[in-house]
């Protein structure tokens, strides 16, 4: 019905909101790229700002610091979506049999999900408060631990009491979405895989495996880009502690920018972990496209 428009009418009528997009995105963008360039400090802004070309990123590169929030951020990431995949896709199954109060579990699952982060971190840090925290009370009534133990004080421990709560607030996402995919499988599928005589490994990699693992995969790579970059969790659980034990690359870059208030080498920092995260969309996007041709 519209081929007989000119195209230009077409740009013209699109004009208004391409020049939102552009002002709301790009324009942050472009402006924290120039800071990048500049040797700007929050504190000095009566000053002029200098041109200093690539030192920044020179600077950003070479910093044994930022390299170790990167190494940290990069285990992170791994541990939190693995454990949710697995934990998510092994939930999803058990919601799919048949079972008494089975519509109460798959509502009670989706509670973790449905708390805001800033909410979630505040549970498991009262949780793990080393005084009067649940969990020290738990495992010292029943006799697991002999004493209290401050978890997220001691530079070994915090980092993976951090990816514990996260897991348990996001892994129901993933089980959501395996238990959707599972939803659609005929069950006569199952029947005919049985007659021919394929066992239950064989069902789960011929049947179940291969329904569920493209929308599976497309969550998880959406899950990889938003846990590099985890901010919130880390701000309000340990604000990056003890000994900077759970220092991500994103919090590195909030010190930088609003503690120490080097604005040009902060954006610096920012445009590194932008740069790693436009890789990650990429992927993502990637797998989005060969799933739709799959599907086609």
């Amino acid at each position: 019905m519209e081929s007989w428009r000119p195209r230009s009418e077409k740009w013209l009528l699109l004009a208004p909101a391409l020049l939102i997009l552009s002002a709301i995105t790009l324009w942050p963008l472009a402006q924290t790229l120039w800071l990048s360039f500049t040797d700007a400090e929050i504190t000095a802004v009566k000053q002029p700002i200098h041109w200093i070309g690539f030192d920044n990123y020179v600077y950003a590169l070479t910093d044994p610091d930022f390299q170790d929030a990167l190494s940290r951020t990069l285990y992170f990431t791994i541990v939190s979506v693995g454990l949710e995949t697995v934990i998510g896709v092994a939930v999803a199954l058990l919601l799919n049999l048949e079972f008494k109060g089975r519509t109460f579990a798959r509502m009670l699952i989706v509670l973790p999900w449905a708390l805001p982060n800033i909410v979630n971190a505040m549970m498991w840090r009262l949780i793990y408060h080393p005084e009067y925290g649940a969990l020290n009370a738990l495992l010292v009534q029943t006799g697991i631990l002999s004493d209290y133990r401050s978890w997220l004080g001691e530079p070994g421990l915090a980092l993976h009491m951090v990816i514990f709560a996260d897991v348990w607030k996001n892994f129901p996402l993933i089980a959501f979405v395996a238990l959707a995919a599972l939803q659609t499988i005929p069950r006569e599928l199952f029947e005919a895989a049985r007659v021919e005589g394929a066992g239950a490994w064989h069902q789960f990699k011929a049947i179940v495996l291969s329904a569920i693992i493209g929308p599976v995969l497309v969550i998880v790579i959406l899950r990889t880009v938003e846990a590099f970059r985890v901010f919130d969790i880390i701000y309000v659980m340990t604000r990056g502690g003890p000994a900077d034990s759970t220092k991500t690359a994103s919090f590195f870059v909030y010190q930088e920018y609003f503690s120490y208030l080097r604005a040009g080498s902060g954006a610096s920092y920012a445009a590194i972990v932008a740069a790693i995260s436009a890789v990650l969309i990429a992927i993502y996007l990637g797998a989005v496209r060969r799933q739709a041709k799959a599907a086609a």
